[in-house]
């Protein structure tokens, strides 16, 4: 009984978050999926794919905590939205906050763009993406190297 409470409490706060906190319901899939009680969280493994409104992240393993809208992915991760592609070890979305944190490896391209580094931090409010350390650029005929870099995506360009 204890456990059918619990699972009915799950799967309601499931619906009043996918109902209030996003224009669409989000997209959620893996090739093995639980939700572990004790954290709260739903473990998914093997070709994890999450879509949220036009945002996608797959993974090879994540947990998603549906309350707080966060992701925590690792294995071969992508984050895309439009022509903004961010691929890297591990990412972390502060869902509520619309900003994703990917570390290692992280590599960024769009049109006529490539940015590597060893993390970056993006807002989908600001369209700024922060990348940090050992972070190299590849612009057309243009290429440099820095220690970090702040990038707009809407308008194309360097701050």
């Amino acid at each position: 009984m204890k456990y059918r409470r619990i699972l009915f409490s799950a799967v309601l706060m499931f619906l009043l978050v996918t109902s209030t906190a996003f224009a669409a319901k989000p997209v959620v899939t893996a090739d093995r999926t639980y939700f572990d009680v004790n954290t709260g969280l739903y473990v998914l493994k093997g070709n994890v794919y999450i879509e949220v409104r036009n945002r996608v992240i797959t993974a090879g393993e994540a947990k998603v905590n549906l309350a707080t809208l966060e992701v925590w992915g690792a294995g071969g991760i992508t984050v895309n939205q439009d022509d903004i592609y961010f691929t890297g070890d591990s990412v972390y979305v502060y869902g509520t906050k619309n900003r994703a944190k990917i570390d290692g490896g992280v590599n960024f391209s769009r049109t006529g763009l490539a940015i590597s580094a060893d993390r970056v931090d993006f807002s989908w409010d600001t369209r700024i993406a922060s990348f940090n350390g050992n972070v190299h650029v590849s612009q057309g005929e243009n290429e440099w190297t820095a220690d970090s870099v702040d990038y707009n995506v809407d308008s194309n360009s360097f701050i």
